[in-house]
């Protein structure tokens, strides 16, 4: 039920704390959508939002999947990127220096293809000046024949593990909404040590050119983003939320202040906006405008009394 619109509105409290991390803000830049932040300096005022994720960076270079690569569906988008990054050594010299300068937190996303890569760049980025790491798991592992980590239990735990000890930044576990069970992998990286859990990830889709009877992507499969996923995102947000007492970050879909709405109230601390900033670069800003906008309007003074009771 709508809360009576007081006459005399207080500025909502917007601070959050996603274990150690202190956000002015719930509002972050989804990995993968924002670059390495820069490409959207010119559009965006970084100041304003709680913090950017930077796009995925791997242990080595990644050049990516062949093209095509993108691809519009009703509602979503499909990509086939690859995680394409210049990798750690050059994200350290070339990107972090502009980074840090930002009046906004940084967070990394890291990937790789054994637990070993995942446990090197955690100990690589505890020496820099980064403010989180966002561990992404829905990478294929090598030595277990291409299976993702963020499939399975055991491997999503050894991850989590390895970064827990080799770092003493707050770890950001992000979640494969690939899985039967989402609450099963949000309960083994929290007893490994996970200090929020973000999700979702991308869906595996894909898309048929007919005319030329063939997958329009070149990878064949791509992660689908966008407003299509937000039902499916919302309802995982709200189960992992229940299932475990850690932060959780949610994404997928949000494109506007009352997405965001929603997933706070589904019980998220903090959200990330990613599709919705390709569409328009300042997506983030008027979502965060909206949410204190709807907060003020409606008496609520910080996001805890947003969060629907367990």
């Amino acid at each position: 039920m709508e809360k009576e619109v007081g006459q005399n509105h207080h500025t909502p409290d917007l601070g959050v704390s996603i274990g150690r991390l202190r956000l002015k803000n719930p509002v972050l830049l989804a990995s993968g959508t924002c670059g390495y932040g820069r490409e959207l300096g010119d559009f965006l005022d970084l100041s304003r939002i709680g913090g950017i994720v930077v796009k995925g960076i791997s242990l080595e270079p990644r050049p990516g999947n062949p093209p095509p690569r993108v691809v519009e569906t009703p509602c979503g988008l499909l990509n086939a990127i690859g995680l394409e990054n210049v990798g750690l050594e050059r994200f350290i010299e070339e990107k972090l220096p502009w980074l840090k300068g930002q009046p906004t937190k940084v967070i990394v996303n890291i990937l790789g293809n054994s637990v070993e890569e995942y446990e090197r760049m955690a100990a690589a980025l505890d020496e820099q000046p980064v403010d989180a790491i966002e561990v992404n798991i829905s990478c294929p592992n090598v030595k277990e024949g291409g299976v993702a980590f963020g499939t399975s239990a055991k491997l999503a735990g050894e991850v989590t593990r390895a970064v827990r000890k080799a770092t003493n930044l707050p770890v950001i576990v992000k979640l494969s909404p690939n899985v039967t069970d989402i609450t099963e992998i949000a309960k083994v990286v929290e007893d490994e040590g996970a200090d929020a859990i973000s999700l979702i990830n991308t869906i595996l889709g894909m898309a048929i050119d007919i005319y030329r009877k063939r997958p329009v992507l070149g990878n064949v499969f791509g992660g689908l983003s966008g407003p299509a996923i937000k039902p499916v995102a919302l309802r995982m947000v709200w189960q992992v939320a229940r299932a475990v007492s850690i932060p959780v970050i949610g994404i997928g879909g949000i494109s506007t202040w009352k997405d965001a709405v929603e997933f706070l109230m589904a019980g998220a601390s903090a959200i990330q906006v990613g599709t919705a900033t390709l569409v328009d670069p300042k997506a983030s800003e008027q979502i965060l405008n909206g949410l204190v906008d709807f907060m003020a309007k409606n008496n609520y003074l910080s996001l805890v009394e947003l969060k629907i009771d367990k």
